[in-house]
């Protein structure tokens, strides 16, 4: 059976009884509200009927119909309906009663519908009640349920008018951090992961001040989703590790839902607050870098892929390389100090040089393709915006890039350096590509690079000082 059967073609059989300029009947509407009611109040004449499995399953019959009214709930005149039947305060009702998992997803499902239009969504938002109903929906144990309630949520969050409201409600509500890492940290349900995602980066991205609360909670137990009456105790959470499990679960079936949890990640490191939760870490951070570092070096962005690829992962490929970044120029942690001069480090870094090379030698092709698009498009406008927009995010990728990879140049031995010569991700035309890009801006560590250079290959640095006659050591 399809989610959502197609709505009936027309019900309205009477004059007048059209919804607004839809063919849908006022009365069919009415009476599957009706029927909704009933189905968590039973008549008490009817002794035989076991209330329990009357929560708990629905008939065909009344599925297919309720589905039909979940589509219908998309166009605006029976969004309207609803509101004006108190359709909200229904749902409320079953919310709190049944105990059907259909049931209750289709019915957050119409809600979250009926909130696409922007003042029934300022109608949603305004009721207290409704709203800490539904937040409460994110501790169900079903999966669909979750994915309806966060659409809903993401749909509120995304109208301006409203958001701050839900924000403040979110911020008010401890529980909703508990059972938005239980669902990072345990679902194997990609969509409801991407969706919480989605959730997630549209709450820092709007309130910084909730930000840094959940990044300092996790310091108690708290109560979460249960299958019975009793609720039950989840475990510390901690903000970094969940977005972590959740980020390894979408990371080979949701490009769209690794980018949204490496953004999650690029905002916590935006306060000092988030650097430390990830560098101070049970294990020192090294579980971030370890998956950001694999994501660069073994998945985006690689040597058998088209230059244009960068265009396509330049969002992605921002967020991961700030956060290396940050964990990088991080001087609070000892051990990654350690870490950075112990003998082995270039075996965890010098890849990573390699690919943000790499990176910025794609940019340089897709810059070229650039060139040719605006002087094809110089008559058209939109595709001038189109440019510039790409030039911009580009631009900030390669800013992020520079900066990283001035900050490893640093950090090279001539131990270091004779590997990475050695394996190939150093050579004239890499060392001339990181040259181009870093100069002049970071002259000082393109000039520690090559003073090591010079001692570990020094036909490599005079070629180099040929190409870059500013570098060149005065004799």
């Amino acid at each position: 059976m399809d989610r959502n059967p197609s709505p009936p073609s027309s019900e309205a059989e009477e004059e007048g009884d059209a919804v607004g300029s839809t063919v849908y009947s006022k009365h069919w509407l009415f009476s599957i509200l009706t029927r909704l009611i009933e189905v968590i109040s039973p008549e008490k004449s009817e002794p035989s009927v076991n209330p329990e499995e009357i929560q708990t399953e629905l008939d065909e019959e009344m599925e297919n119909d309720i589905c039909k009214v979940w589509d219908m709930s998309m166009d605006e005149d029976v969004a309207l309906f609803l509101q004006e039947f108190n359709a909200p305060d229904i749902f409320m009702g079953i919310f709190a009663k049944s105990k059907c998992p259909r049931l209750t997803e289709i019915c957050v499902g119409i809600l979250g519908n009926m909130a696409c239009f922007q003042d029934i969504c300022m109608s949603i938002s305004k009721d207290e009640n409704l709203g800490q109903v539904l937040l409460q929906r994110l501790c169900d144990s079903d999966s669909p349920t979750l994915l309806e309630t966060s659409r809903l949520l993401l749909t509120c969050l995304s109208q301006p008018e409203v958001a701050n409201i839900w924000v403040e409600r979110i911020r008010d509500s401890p529980s909703v951090y508990d059972c938005v890492c239980f669902i990072m940290s345990s679902s194997t349900n990609v969509e409801l992961l991407v969706k919480v995602g989605e959730v997630v980066d549209k709450l820092f991205d709007l309130d910084e001040e909730l930000m840094l609360n959940w990044i300092k909670s996790g310091t108690c137990q708290s109560v979460g989703p249960s299958t019975d009456d009793s609720p039950e105790e989840l475990p510390d959470f901690k903000i970094v590790p969940c977005i972590l499990e959740a980020a390894k679960q979408v990371r080979s079936d949701s490009p769209e839902g690794l980018d949204v949890y490496m953004h999650i990640l690029q905002l916590l490191t935006t306060v000092d607050e988030g650097i430390q939760a990830i560098v101070q870490a049970p294990d020192g951070g090294k579980e971030t870098w370890t998956l950001l570092y694999d994501l660069i070096c073994h998945e985006l962005c690689q040597p058998d892929d088209p230059p244009i690829i960068v265009q396509e992962q330049k969002m992605v490929l921002a967020s991961i390389l700030s956060v290396l970044s940050a964990i990088f120029a991080s001087q609070t942690e000892q051990e990654y100090i350690k870490m950075r001069k112990s003998k082995s480090c270039f075996l965890f870094y010098m890849p990573l040089i390699g690919s943000l090379i790499r990176i910025l030698q794609y940019m340089e092709g897709c810059g070229k393709r650039s060139d040719d698009n605006s002087k094809e498009s110089e008559q058209e406008e939109t595709g001038k915006a189109e440019l510039k927009e790409e030039d911009f995010h580009l631009k900030i990728l390669k800013d992020i890039c520079c900066e990283l990879l001035s900050n490893m140049f640093q950090e090279l031995t001539k131990e270091n350096t004779l590997e990475g010569l050695n394996q190939g991700h150093l050579n004239e035309e890499t060392c001339s590509c990181a040259f181009q890009n870093l100069l002049p801006l970071y002259f000082t560590s393109v000039e520690s690079f090559l003073e090591v250079l010079r001692e570990a290959d020094p036909t490599l640095a005079e070629n180099l000082e040929k190409r870059f006659p500013s570098l060149k050591v005065p004799t």
